[in-house]
């Protein structure tokens, strides 16, 4: 197990509880989805959601379009 600070922390939107900050990664080894440590801006809680459940929030001047939902190949 492995337990990452990110830094800078990464814009992010949670499904199901919206966009925040992810501030650090936990990763359990091979046979398991990383886990993204995430502020969530509107209530302020701290989510711990797997890998399939998080997407990095869009950027125009980096070129990266909103995602309408889960891409082939991704858990569920």
């Amino acid at each position: 197990m492995s337990f990452t600070q990110l830094e800078p922390s990464l814009p992010v939107t949670v499904e199901g509880k919206g966009k925040g900050y992810a501030f650090a990664v936990i990763d359990y080894g091979q046979e398991h989805s990383l886990i993204w440590v995430t502020a969530i801006d509107d209530t302020g809680e701290i989510w711990c959601a797997p890998n399939a459940r998080v997407r990095v929030q869009s950027n125009w001047t980096m070129g990266r379009r909103k995602q309408d939902g889960p891409r082939d190949g991704d858990c569920s």
